[in-house]
């Protein structure tokens, strides 16, 4: 592979993955496909895997961008609850851009199988040329998410459907997910699955996986049974947490059915299922994870499941709630860009099992081993994980996680684990408020470090909140604070750490 080239960007250490990863190897990255390729067939794969190149950046690299620019904070389309609660649907919002079925196609010399795209709902049209041109690289980057095996297929009969998502993101710092299942078409004999896959600015995993039910019944019947669903659904307003909206739709020898489509209440957890990230790890283990994540290390996911990898990988990264994973992301690594594992900066990444053998020379990862078959489930790590967090909060957090256990639904089952997390953060971070200084009205706030972790009294917390400070979670977290006026905060984070502060008051009051 050609040398690493890296480039700063405007964050303060941030690697420009664009840089490192869209500047080709001599000859051909894609050598395992057999055939001779046409011009045109390269140039498309090659547009698509320097669309991937772009995508790779940071989860928010552009919100960093704007926050170092100093310029008004311009996020891409998010879900936020309504101050009024009121209102029961997200104005503008659409619940999808487009869905697209990705189909197995054989090569021209019928030795293996392709994904292409067969379907699109709805068609763009009337774009400008570099528009489509941007567009086809995007949709090709698609194909090979949707089945990033590679050209490995062969017909089956049978073939278990299952869903996952991943993230698109975009040169901007703009986010599109995408969600994904994949099962075996209708028709008799062996086939190849196809895809179905759904782009959106929003993030709602449990959302999208009641819809992928209703587009897997329609297919059962006819293809274009799909296309007055999604119309009905691309018609209607997204709801706000905690609302439904109800979708009519026509089935033939069942009549008119009404879909009810509800968000969870908590919002910022509506992408997570926490259950699978504790079904495949123990609390132990999930608390080792935490505190590789929380220092912002190079951490890879084995799994045999697609649905398995995605679902931990955006576990892990709510895990660190209220601050946000700023590094590469990739729920699923296609196999042609398995290469992203040599990258020197920070990730999270979800590797097929099969493909094991190419991550596991490198000695400063942690992998984790999330398969039911593992015979241990970290097969390389640094070996101070365990001493990283404070071992008071960590056995709080293990206390507080024994709760999980009484949760009857996902929601409650969210709710029990990011609190448990969400502790550690209050109790170790939650007086950074109290350091942020403002010389005169109207002028940027400035974060006094140094008096922040000498604060703490506890030894060992204060020894992880040394290093905890040096993140670029924690950095960009600080620069958004300093950015704001002072005033009372907003939000969950800053909600627990007026109930603690008051409990802590409290405590104190029975003591004397």
């Amino acid at each position: 592979m050609s040398k690493a080239v890296t480039r700063r960007i405007k964050g303060p250490g941030v690697t420009n993955f664009k840089s490192r990863w869209s500047e080709q190897p001599k000859g051909n990255l894609i050598s395992d496909v057999p055939g001779k390729q046409t011009g045109e067939d390269e140039g498309e794969r090659q547009g698509a895997l320097k669309r991937f190149s772009a995508m790779w950046s940071s989860f928010r690299r552009g919100k960093r961008d704007r926050v170092k620019d100093s310029e008004p904070t311009e996020l891409p389309p998010v879900l936020t609850e309504n101050p009024s609660g009121q209102h029961r649907y997200v104005s503008g919002q659409y619940f999808f851009e487009y869905l697209v079925v990705v189909s197995l196609k054989k090569t021209k010399d019928g030795s293996s199988y392709e994904p292409q795209i067969t379907y699109q709902f709805p068609k763009r049209d009337g774009m400008a040329r570099f528009q489509k041109e941007e567009e086809e690289k995007t949709l090709k980057a698609i194909t090979l998410f949707c089945f990033p095996e590679g050209i490995n297929w062969a017909p089956l009969t049978e073939y278990h459907s299952e869903t996952f998502s991943f993230v698109l993101t975009e040169i901007d710092g703009s986010r599109r997910n995408g969600y994904c299942r994949r099962l075996l078409p209708g028709g008799k004999g062996a086939r190849p699955p196809e895809a179905y896959c759904i782009i959106s600015t929003l993030a709602c995993f449990g959302l999208f996986s009641k819809i992928f039910d209703e587009v897997e019944k329609r297919r059962q019947i006819s293809m274009a049974m799909i296309y007055p669903f999604m119309q009905k659904l691309r018609e209607a307003p997204f709801p706000a947490p905690g609302n439904t909206v109800e979708i009519k739709s026509f089935i033939p020898e069942s009549g008119t059915q009404i879909i009810s489509l509800t968000r969870p209440l908590d919002s910022w957890l509506e992408h997570v299922n926490f259950a699978t990230l504790f079904g495949c790890l123990t609390d132990e283990e999930v608390l080792l994870v935490f505190a590789a994540a929380v220092l912002e290390r190079r951490i890879v996911f084995i799994a045999d499941e697609l649905g398995t990898l995605s679902q931990v990988i955006h576990a892990v990264a709510a895990l660190v709630y209220p601050f946000t994973w700023q590094h590469t992301l990739i729920s699923i690594v296609p196999e042609i860009l398995i290469d992203v594992v040599m990258a020197p900066t920070p990730y999270l990444l979800g590797v097929q099992k099969r493909l094991l053998d190419q991550v596991t020379d490198q000695s400063d990862l942690l992998v984790v081993d999330l398969s039911e078959d593992k015979k241990e489930t970290f097969i390389h790590s640094i070996g101070d994980e365990s001493s990283i967090l404070p071992p008071k909060l960590q056995s709080e957090i293990l206390e507080a996680l024994t709760n999980r256990k009484k949760s009857s639904t996902v929601e409650e089952t969210n709710r029990v684990v990011s609190e448990a997390f969400l502790h550690f953060f209050v109790k170790t971070v939650g007086h950074y408020n109290s350091y942020v200084k403002y010389s005169r009205a109207g002028e940027q706030g400035v974060f006094e470090k140094r008096s922040f972790y000498k604060a703490i009294d506890s030894k060992t917390t204060r020894h992880f909140v040394k290093k905890f400070i040096q993140t670029q979670m924690f950095d960009l977290f600080i620069q958004e604070v300093e950015q704001q006026q002072p005033g009372p905060q907003q939000g969950i984070f800053h909600k627990k750490i007026l109930e603690y502060q008051e409990k802590k008051k409290k405590d104190k009051t029975r003591k004397h």
